[in-house]
């Protein structure tokens, strides 16, 4: 009796708890991102493909590619969900682009993992650099027909420049302005020549930006910046017809130096004195260039006076005697000693003679020949008078009778 009492008052509870439980709200799950795909534009009330059809014929092809490690996917009234292992962002999105694309397909839940890479793995770094040498490979073809037609352009340049170079010798006199036309000329076809290989290359927008705009871009820019474009161009003049070389002795405008460096603006030269002299390029593709080493032989003279008692020829003779002794004097031109003028007290004479410049320094060469001849002369009693003093002593003289003048007849 006991136990019956026991079970009637049980069951009225279990069943009055059975219902609350039922009503007991769901817990719900949250999607990420990743799983969240686009809303079908229509649901099918009544699909034709049934859930383990789809499952299967995704499960197959999954399978079938082998890009995806332990593919799994499940379906659930219509709603695919995708689980495993892929290596990139770009399969996962192809896997649930090829659910969302399979018939009767109401939304996909992408659950994918791409697994983060290894800071050791170096696959991709290898991948780049295997693409790098698949597009280099690629290229050797347009670059081949690039450097062939390149070359065939500055072939064809030079040949052109000569031709009109040719053609113009007996029209235009002016030798600077023969170059100027026919490197115009040559400037041309190698610009033809790149304008093809861009054509061919595909890059036909850079082509025509290249023979369209160049001109215009440099007239704005010859006209705003004048002196910088000057010497610009000054100095890439220089450059083709070289007047001097790095450590050449030249003067320019009255300056005297070594060349040091030939840049885009200005010419720096090492003067005698051991001072850094910069000269516009423009200055100098305009001035005289007087350039002292390109021939190696350098003539040098000075002037040695005698007195009028002196015997001209005999003079010569000693004077031709120390140029032929001294070592760093060239035989071949032969020196010469000339009669300059006539002045005040002395008879001029001019001594010339040739010395290498690159051996030997022609300041300390002049300066021994000087005190050679002036030895040479002393030792053989050839007078060297002063006119400064023999000037002055008339004048000396001149007022002393005028003194004496003044003395004898003052009251």
């Amino acid at each position: 009796m006991l136990a019956v009492l026991c079970c009637g008052l049980i069951a009225p509870v279990v069943a009055q708890e059975s219902p609350d439980e039922e009503d007991a709200p769901r817990k719900l799950i949250t999607p990420t991102k990743e799983e969240l795909s686009p809303v079908a534009a229509k649901v099918d009330v009544a699909p034709v493909a049934q859930d383990e059809q789809i499952r299967r014929r995704l499960q197959t092809v999954l399978n079938a590619t082998d890009w995806f490690t332990d593919p799994q996917v499940r379906v659930e009234e219509g709603v695919v969900f995708l689980n495993g292992q892929v290596e990139s962002d770009e399969l996962k999105q192809w896997a649930g682009d090829l659910a969302r694309n399979t018939q009767d397909v109401v939304a996909v839940a992408n659950r994918l993992e791409v697994p983060e890479p290894s800071v050791w793995d170096f696959r991709q770094a290898s991948s780049g650099l295997s693409a790098l040498w698949r597009d280099f490979i690629r290229a050797m073809p347009f670059v081949l027909f690039g450097l062939l037609i390149l070359a065939l352009s500055v072939g064809t340049a030079l040949l052109a420049a000569r031709v009109v170079r040719i053609l113009l010798r007996h029209r235009i006199q002016t030798k600077l302005l023969q170059t100027v036309i026919a490197r115009a000329a040559g400037g041309l076809v190698v610009l033809s020549g790149v304008y093809l290989i861009l054509r061919v290359s595909g890059l036909t927008q850079l082509a025509l930006t290249l023979v369209g705009g160049t001109g215009l871009i440099g007239l704005i820019l010859g006209i705003a910046f004048r002196d910088i474009t000057e010497n610009f161009l000054s100095s890439i003049f220089l450059s083709i017809q070289q007047p001097f070389e790095t450590g050449d002795l030249v003067e320019i405008s009255g300056v005297t130096g070594y060349v040091q460096q030939l840049n885009m603006r200005t010419t720096i030269l090492m003067t005698l004195d051991g001072n850094l002299a910069q000269i516009p390029n423009a200055t100098v593709y305009k001035t005289i260039v007087s350039n002292f080493t390109t021939s190696p032989n350098r003539r040098m003279d000075f002037i040695v006076g005698i007195g009028y008692e002196d015997s001209i020829a005999d003079a010569q003779v000693i004077a031709r005697k120390v140029l032929a002794d001294h070592p760093a004097v060239l035989k071949d031109p032969e020196p010469s000693v000339l009669a300059d003028s006539l002045g005040s007290a002395t008879v001029n004479l001019r001594l010339y003679f040739w010395l290498n410049g690159r051996e030997h320094s022609w300041l300390k060469v002049r300066s021994s020949v000087i005190r050679l001849v002036k030895r040479a002369f002393q030792s053989h009693g050839v007078s060297m008078p002063d006119e400064a003093r023999a000037a002055s002593a008339p004048s000396s003289a001149a007022s002393l009778a005028s003194s004496d003048w003044m003395l004898g007849f003052s009251p």
